[in-house]
């Protein structure tokens, strides 16, 4: 991690060079960035909610980009966000296919409310099928296909080739609403009958067996032509009446595009990231790294460091 010092002096910089204390925001991936797994459950840590209700407090905007689909924020930490904003809070899901709030009912529950959204053309979908239909042919069964509605109570829904392997599925991936078995034919039915946001091809097979339709990779997001995580950004941004490139970005792999539009990039992890920040790159070690680079940065955003 670069030293506390060092920060420091980005942390001023951005803020005497930029707008972020009038028109910024902070705009975060969640797995692996403001979040982390504790004895196997995966939590918004303390520092991490200090700091981003220090920032809230003095009035910068909070949106959570992440390619997890909206059922599985809700059910994972849903309820911690919304104490950290108190109200509802801007969601960029499934690589920026559908942006909306995650809102809260008079009951307590957190729930999501879409504003907007940008599902699979059926030309998208007909390739995902054909790169199903290739494998099949070519003996190579142990696949695995996820898809999101967009109808996001629907949840997630994984195909498998083979019914036996059913029970072993749900076992695995139990954040699964529906897991099924059915001929490629129904399968194609199935995903034209509703707007789809992402598909998510998994292919658990060594990467010298693929052909070139898989392009070598051993798993495929898809998206709608011109989505992605900076675009959802941006989107948001407009929305919410900030500036991207005056606010602070915060991720972890390189899907977190959204980091070369921000004016101040916060990488978090050992991960080496080609995004840089317009103003200024910061890399931290964890998210309780990043959770005390906020609070200092709500500090400076009042004219003082906070020790």
């Amino acid at each position: 991690m670069e030293s506390t010092h060092h920060i420091d002096q980005m942390l001023e910089a951005f803020v005497a060079e930029s707008r972020f204390t009038e028109t910024g925001g902070v705009v975060t991936d969640l797995d692996g960035t403001a979040v982390h797994e504790f004895e196997d459950r995966i939590i918004v840590p303390e520092p991490v909610i200090e700091g981003l209700k220090a920032l809230r407090d003095r009035g910068r905007p909070l949106v959570l980009n992440t390619l997890r689909f909206p059922l599985s924020v809700i059910n994972t930490f849903g309820h911690a966000w919304y104490d950290i904003s108190s109200a509802p809070v801007p969601l960029v899901s499934m690589n920026g296919s559908q942006f909306g709030y995650l809102t809260r009912t008079a009951k307590g529950a957190v729930g999501f409310e879409e504003i907007d959204a940008f599902p699979l053309e059926s030309e998208e979908v007909e390739a995902a099928i054909q790169s199903v239909r290739a494998m099949l042919s070519d003996g190579i069964a142990d696949i695995l296909l996820f898809h999101y509605p967009r109808d996001w109570t629907a949840g997630e829904i994984i195909w498998t080739p083979a019914p036996e392997k059913i029970p072993h599925v749900q076992e695995k991936y139990r954040s699964a609403s529906l897991v099924v078995s059915e001929p490629t034919e129904k399968l194609h039915e199935r995903l034209l009958a509703r707007p789809v946001c992402m598909i998510f091809l998994l292919v658990e097979v060594p990467a010298d067996r693929l052909m070139a339709y898989q392009h070598s990779r051993p798993a495929n997001f898809i998206t709608a032509k011109g989505t992605g995580k900076l675009a959802g950004s941006l989107a948001a941004a407009e929305r919410l009446g900030f500036t991207l490139d005056q606010s602070l970005g915060a991720g972890d792999t390189k899907m977190d595009a959204f980091l070369e539009g921000v004016g101040l990039a916060v990488h978090v992890g050992p991960a080496e990231l080609p995004f840089r920040g317009r103003l200024g790159t910061i890399k931290v070690t964890s998210s309780l790294d990043l959770g005390r680079l906020l609070f200092r940065l709500a500090g400076m955003h009042d004219g003082r460091t906070i020790l």
